[in-house]
């Protein structure tokens, strides 16, 4: 059986990659009048990464995704994207990304093409290229046969869809993806998986949060764990869950749950042998992992 441990590695500190970096965050802080939501942030993001941001409520993800984009200002330390400091250099930084944010905010009274409409003349792309890229993005994303339809008449999904694509309209490096399945139905959550991976694999950049963490367990290359605003880890999923074990026993323990973590299925099956207690085996996951190193769940 094997114990967790509540530290692994780096605990504190800088995390850094080797490869071309698109995101660059050292020492980040923000404050707010009656709390500090980011507290010394480090972290690099490389090109063609697909990255996942992972923490509770009120973790810091959101603003963290909000200094990035140009949408709030830090307090200290510095931030850049594709080289170019959010705030010192905001208007080259910000044509280096999109942004998906967790809320609808498409306009529902337009069309599907008129909403993509504004959104490149915002970047003043030309009226042949821009229509061009609305047709080729309407098509990337299977939504050419609702160019006409009002955004209001569209599903959760194809609205999520539509934001992806206007997100991804004036050609940014970097895609930030805020929470891009919330309130999804589980189909549609892995029709929107494999468009994600779609875009990564044509060479964007993609920075996502997520409260779903089989999402990020599925889709990212590595992930970081954020708590109370500082970075506890950053690492791949598979070594976070290989330092966990392979198997997980669960019982249920007064009114919480308790989890068991073996290496072995056989070694597993015998704790459960032993015991009057009624368990039950699974994989071990990365929320698993989360759980360990942070003592809370990713909601």
């Amino acid at each position: 059986m094997i114990s967790p441990k509540k530290n692994r590695g780096q605990s504190s500190g800088c995390y850094f990659a080797r490869n071309f970096v698109l995101i660059q965050i050292q020492k980040l802080n923000k404050t707010y009048k009656t709390a500090q939501a980011l507290k010394d942030v480090c972290l690099e993001v490389n090109n063609g990464e697909l990255f996942a941001f992972l923490g509770p409520n009120g973790a810091g993800k959101t603003t963290t995704i909000r200094i990035l984009t140009g949408l709030t200002r830090l307090s200290s330390g510095t931030a850049k994207l594709n080289g170019f400091d959010v705030g010192n250099r905001s208007i080259e930084s910000r044509k280096q990304c999109g942004l998906v944010p967790q809320s609808i905010n498409l306009d529902r009274e337009l069309s599907v093409f008129e909403n993509l409409t504004i959104h490149g003349k915002l970047f003043r792309m030309d009226k042949q290229k821009r229509n061009a890229r609305i047709n080729e993005l309407l098509d990337y994303v299977e939504m050419s046969d609702r160019k006409e339809t009002l955004v209001k008449n569209l599903s959760g999904g194809l609205k999520r869809r539509l934001m992806i694509a206007r997100a991804l309209l004036h050609s940014p490096s970097i895609l930030f993806l805020d929470e891009p399945t919330v309130g999804l139905d589980a189909g549609m959550r892995r029709k929107i998986w494999a468009l994600i991976k779609k875009i990564q694999q044509h060479g964007t950049t993609i920075f996502l949060t997520t409260h779903y963490i089989e999402e990020a367990e599925f889709l990212a290359g590595r992930v970081a764990f954020l708590d109370r605003g500082s970075i506890v880890v950053v690492d791949t999923p598979e070594n976070l869950m290989k330092q966990m074990g392979t198997w997980a026993l669960d019982r249920l323990k007064e009114d919480d749950m308790e989890t068991l973590y073996f290496n072995d299925r056989n070694e597993a099956n015998d704790h459960i042998a032993a015991h009057k207690d009624s368990f039950t085996l699974r994989r071990v996951n990365l929320e698993d992992a989360f759980l360990s190193l942070t003592g809370k769940k990713v909601k």
